[in-house]
């Protein structure tokens, strides 16, 4: 038996959720990073066929954070009063639509505004799939169902790119939105199938907007989601800055071919994941605090040296590329902890939990998009100095609540 299954076994045996729902569930939540890497290699192509600039371009990563922040926001709160089934359904759906729509989008204009609608429905797997593990596990047996749903969520991330590369080859960059279409439409018919409601009625909460308002602002008052909870939220800037940033370093600054800019996303986002399988395995001799405060420490060391490198002017790539790596690799220690240590605090409203550190998770990294790019495509120094200041805040976070 792999280490896989034996950590979706020992999540079950400890009151988790099924294996075939946590594939599932897996599947539902890598569509928002396939919508995001998928088209990374044709970023240079795209701002040729359209006619604009680079910083352009970053705008429909920016659009889709938008989306996915507000969509978690929405449907997290939602799911609190009917359930989480129903909205997954109708997400599933309607992404499908929308990507369909993005693949014969003529305008950038246009395209961005149908990143919007796709980042908000497909906002109901990242959120309802937290809320469904957190229905069902709690404590280890919580972090450890969260750490096979990114160990499993985690291939997409490192086959976007390779499969975005090969997609953009023979279909252009629209096709890549085309095979987005038909995967959501997929992941529809498998929450048809699979994926059964977690909140039973007595747990939901009525009462319209001002109920979950009410809801909010308790889920707010709660220290430790709100340290928990911002520690993800600003260690995702970090990734995301290295996401929004890295095509045009890799390939414009670094002179690397799209092909190898590819090959790298995979490489690092395999670190990630494996990271993530490694965090799994402690979490049998360790708490989750400890890894998550170990792995942001040496996400700050790795990021301080990857822009004390770029602001010497060094530009060979060896040096970046593994800084870049080690740095992308310790998120692997950030994700299932903070996620299950932040959503532990707030149980009875762990809808509307995911909802807000899916909004501002998604949000603070639509800001970063474009301030990465705003010196230019020659420069890696707004990507490293977003990258170590994220990293740093978020330590910041998780080393308050260890010192109370």
């Amino acid at each position: 038996m792999t280490d896989t299954r034996r950590a979706i076994a020992g999540a079950a045996s400890l009151g988790g959720p099924t294996t075939a729902v946590i594939v599932v569930l897996a599947l539902l939540t890598t569509i928002a990073p396939l919508a995001t890497d998928a088209y990374l290699p044709g970023f240079p192509r795209m701002s040729e066929d359209l006619g604009v600039s680079a910083s352009s371009i970053q705008l429909t990563l920016t659009t889709f954070m938008v989306g996915l922040a507000l969509g978690q926001l929405v449907i997290g709160s939602l799911s609190d009063r009917f359930g989480r089934r129903r909205p997954l359904l109708i997400g599933s759906a309607a992404c499908a639509i929308s990507s369909a729509l993005c693949a014969v989008a003529p305008s950038i204009g246009v395209l961005s505004g149908l990143r919007l609608v796709q980042g908000f429905s497909g906002a109901a797997g990242i959120v309802l799939g937290r809320a469904v593990i957190s229905d069902r596990a709690r404590g280890v047996a919580a972090a450890r169902a969260f750490g096979v749903l990114m160990v499993i969520g985690g291939v997409g991330p490192v086959l976007a790119p390779l499969i975005g590369g090969g997609v953009i080859a023979v279909a252009g960059w629209r096709g890549v939105f085309w095979a987005l279409a038909v995967l959501s439409g997929a992941m529809f018919v498998g929450v048809v199938l699979m994926v059964h409601e977690s909140l039973p009625p007595e747990r939901r909460h009525g009462g319209g907007l001002r109920a979950m308002l009410g809801l909010a602002r308790g889920v707010l008052s709660e220290p430790r989601f709100l340290a928990y909870g911002g520690g993800f939220c600003l260690g995702f800037c970090t990734l995301f800055a290295y996401i929004a940033a890295s095509p045009f370093v890799i390939q414009r600054v670094l002179g690397l071919s799209s092909g190898w800019y590819a090959l790298d996303f995979a490489v690092n986002s395999s670190g990630l994941v494996l990271v993530n399988a490694l965090n799994t395995r402690l979490l049998r001799r360790r708490s989750p605090r400890a890894l998550l405060a170990s792995g942001l420490s040496a996400q700050v060391a790795f990021t301080g040296m990857l822009l004390a490198v770029v602001a010497a002017g060094v530009t060979a790539a060896a040096p970046i590329l593994v800084l870049l790596f080690l740095s992308v690799s310790c998120f692997g220690f950030l994700m299932a902890n903070a996620t299950a240590l932040a959503l532990d605090a707030v149980r009875e409203a762990a809808g509307t939990g995911s909802a807000l550190i899916g909004s501002v998770q998604f949000g603070l990294g639509a800001l970063v998009a474009p301030l990465v790019g705003l010196a230019g495509e020659d420069t890696a120094v707004p990507m490293a100095v977003a990258m170590f200041v994220s990293c740093a805040a978020a330590l910041t976070c998780v080393l308050v609540v260890a010192r109370r």
